[in-house]
């Protein structure tokens, strides 16, 4: 029995990207998927509903008509409530579904008999690197960052040795050396910057100078669970400020990538510390979504202060949509897989990805920000 999967356009606003892209439903269609499409879903990421195979895409006027009788819903954003009613029961939605703040979202769905799976929760171990939306997406953030960061800056980012005289290389700074770091790191030094880079977890330094960047000690490691760095004590916050501050004031762009899951932004960059950076410098605050690594933030804004400009972009990946749609959708793809087998959906809950990323089933939420 064939498999349905629907795909509705994403309401949320600014959002471009489309969970599926046309090679990715070839792929899922000879596993004998079909698809619901919600009409020109696709149109914001550079894909037609023309692209899509005929044979196993059905394009429908209304988000109702591609949900009433799907078995899967892929979206890139959490589901609506208003999605989740026109939804059958039993039926599965994978997306992101911001689980630490989304608790309204989760009891909803349980109580209509969804089972759902989120994608920031899927387990960041080997097997499940194919499935990683959130390092898929963070890759093209860091990178998306500096590009951001150079159309701003009010100075070449490369040494220059011209007729007039010689012009020193920027100075960037990058807090955070997770996926997105690391891709900020690797383009800024392409684009010719000096990079210096700094994470409280220890073993990233290794990392960071293999991409040609200098690790900037502070003292402080602090590893954590999964890949990410623990919450740090009030003290350990402080003295990582003492140190990071003299580099930003030296620096002409800061690139902040700091993130606890479920936590706030760690906040790094205080007013004071703005304030000792040169005018016409740079700061790019990839924490906006989750409030800030900086103080004087605003997301999706532009601040000047004093001459800094502070930018708070909390969906880069969007800007990108095309390769951005195109990764996100391989990681659908690989999530689902191996849950299709030929009598239709067979998901094994005791695997450790599906089991990680469930937030509800059967009626229930699975779920907790404890874990």
């Amino acid at each position: 029995m064939a498999i349905k999967i629907a795909v509705v356009n994403e309401s949320k606003n600014h959002e471009t990207r489309v969970a599926v892209v046309p090679e990715i439903a070839q792929k899922l269609a000879s596993k004998n998927v079909v698809f619901s499409i919600e009409k020109k879903s696709g149109e914001a990421s550079g894909f037609l509903d023309s692209d899509y195979p005929k044979d196993a895409c059905v394009f429908v006027d209304s988000s109702s008509d591609a949900l009433s009788d799907a078995d899967v819903l892929f979206k890139v954003n959490p589901p609506t409530p208003d999605e989740v009613a026109l939804m059958k029961k039993g039926a599965l939605a994978i997306s992101y579904m911001n689980p630490f703040e989304n608790h309204a979202l989760i009891r909803t769905m349980a109580s209509s008999g969804i089972d759902a799976f989120s994608v920031e929760l899927i387990p960041r171990i080997s097997r499940a690197q194919s499935m990683d939306a959130l390092s898929s997406q963070a890759s093209i953030a860091g990178y998306k960052a500096v590009i951001l960061a150079a159309n701003h800056a009010n100075k070449f980012f490369p040494m220059l040795t011209t007729a007039a005289g010689t012009v020193r290389p920027a100075q960037t700074l990058i807090i955070g050396a997770g996926v997105a770091g690391l891709q900020a790191i690797a383009t800024a030094k392409r684009l010719g910057s000096r990079v210096i880079a700094f994470d409280v977890r220890g073993s990233t330094k290794e990392q960071i100078e293999s991409l040609g960047a200098q690790f900037l000690d502070t003292g402080i490691t602090a590893e954590g669970e999964g890949g990410y760095a623990r919450e740090l004590s009030v003290e350990e916050l402080k003295t990582q400020k003492e140190v990071l501050s003299k580099t930003m004031g030296q620096s002409d762009v800061v690139i902040t990538t700091a993130a606890v899951p479920g936590k706030p932004a760690p906040k790094l960059i205080d007013k004071k510390t703005v304030e000792s950076m040169v005018p016409g410098s740079i700061i790019i605050d990839l924490g906006a979504v989750s409030g800030g690594n900086c103080e004087l933030t605003k997301p999706d804004d532009v601040v000047d202060h004093g001459g800094v400009i502070i930018l708070g972009p909390t969906n880069l990946p969007s800007t990108m949509p095309r390769h951005a749609s195109e990764l996100y959708s391989r990681n659908l793809l690989n999530f689902l897989s191996p849950a299709i087998s030929d009598e239709g959906l067979n998901i094994n809950w005791d695997d450790e990805i599906f089991k990680g990323a469930n937030i509800t089933r059967n009626g229930e939420a699975t779920f907790s920000q404890e874990g």
